[in-house]
């Protein structure tokens, strides 16, 4: 057996796929005209799947500082903090950071992905134990591997199998690491944040929050769920990305704990990897500061959010159970889900398709990100597109239930 064997169950799943006349694998956004339009196939498209809740990737002042950023700095770092040293931007975006959380020390990533493997994969190591949320994200789950503890999972928000698990580890549960997300990217559904930092706090076991989808989108000053919770004494490190609410790309994690920072000399993806652009770090700089002082943009944001969910729900569709700004239609096929996402497309909405295996519990997915910049004709028209693909695909499949 070749080792390129292994690919052709993928490739006839994707010929199966393909054989429908959709192909959702390489659409390509001709040109963006803002933070909520674009051109897909020569078509002017509302977008409503970039998770740029805030509507910040156009806002003059990043662009501005980002520009001056390149003009001043070049366009790279070529090579790691570790081996070529840092900029002083890198170390501000830093501070920066640990002003917003009120904690002492942040360590910026390259991207949210490697934030995860770098500060999962140097928390826990042999002899440690990971508990993981079973609908974790896939930087989760590489992150806990890259580190070889023992990995194991708990239900999806299910407290009971939480602390099940840590009972039965014993006296291992203190060198034990628990990992839940403020908002799931799935479903948009949110960790029971109090409940988990008291079972936490009962075995002595460590907590790590990845805000990646509720930065800048819950808590008073935008810090994310445990910020909301109320919760923020009780959870050792946060981790987080740039390419959700602040525009950008890059990753972060955050802690109360001096060891923390040690993780500089440990972690493989922040030593072997090269550290963010100049112009990156100074749009996110100013985006942070932005998001603290425009809280009406999150306020825009869950208006907008819970619009399009009255309006999906109001025409039949079956969502996740909380509003917010991830928002999952639940389509009962994959073909089903190929179908209402190229007549979408067509229509000039688009939106995210999740199909198995990608997908808690194996279901077909169209799941929107609604941003602050979206405008209430946007949010209409997207409302509109969804009935119309909705009529026709039940004129064709009667038994349809969305």
């Amino acid at each position: 057996m070749s080792l390129f064997e292994k690919f052709h169950s993928i490739q006839q799943a994707r010929e199966e796929i393909l054989k429908s006349g959709i192909n959702p694998f390489h659409l390509t956004i001709e040109k963006i005209n803002s933070a909520t339009e674009g051109v897909i196939n020569g078509r002017a498209t509302i977008l409503v799947g970039t998770n740029n809740y805030l509507g910040l990737t156009f806002h003059p002042d990043c662009i501005q500082a980002g520009q001056e950023a390149l003009a001043h700095e070049g366009t790279g770092t070529t090579g790691s903090r570790m081996a070529n040293g840092s900029f002083s931007s890198h170390s501000d975006l830093e501070r920066a950071i640990e002003d917003f959380y009120g904690m002492p020390h942040a360590i910026v990533f390259s991207t949210g992905y490697q934030a995860n493997l770098g500060v999962l994969s140097a928390l826990a190591g042999p002899g440690d134990t990971l508990l993981i949320d079973g609908d974790s994200h896939a930087s989760i789950y590489d992150g806990c591997r890259l580190g070889g503890a023992e990995v194991l999972r708990f239900k999806h928000n299910d407290v009971t199998d939480l602390d099940k698990k840590l009972r039965r580890l014993g006296d291992r549960s203190r060198r034990t690491l628990i990992i839940v997300e403020g908002i799931y990217s799935m479903l948009g559904d949110r960790a029971p944040l109090k409940e988990i930092v008291a079972v936490k706090q009962q075995y002595g076991a460590t907590l790590v929050v990845d805000e990646a989808h509720s930065l800048g989108v819950l808590g008073k000053q935008g810090r994310g769920l445990a910020e909301e919770a109320d919760v923020e004494d009780g959870v050792d490190c946060i981790v987080g990305t740039f390419s959700k609410s602040l525009g950008s790309t890059g990753g972060f994690g955050v802690s109360i704990h001096p060891e923390f920072e040690l993780i500089r000399y440990t972690s493989r993806p922040y030593i072997f990897t090269a550290s963010p652009c100049p112009s990156v770090v100074a749009s996110t700089k100013v985006a942070l500061r932005i998001m603290r002082e425009t809280p009406q943009l999150r306020q825009q944001l869950w208006e907008n959010a819970q619009t399009l969910y009255d309006g999906l729900e109001k025409i039949g569709y079956t969502l996740g159970a909380e509003v917010g700004p991830v928002i999952a239609a639940m389509i009962p096929t994959k073909e089903q889900a190929l179908a209402m996402w190229q007549g979408l497309l067509e229509q000039g909405i688009y939106v995210n398709l999740m199909i198995p295996p990608a997908t808690p519990n194996g279901e077909s997915l169209l799941r929107c990100s609604v941003s602050a910049a979206h405008t209430p004709k946007q949010l209409e028209t997207i409302i509109q597109s969804f009935s119309n693909v909705h009529s026709s695909l039940k004129e064709h499949a009667p038994s349809l239930q969305t």
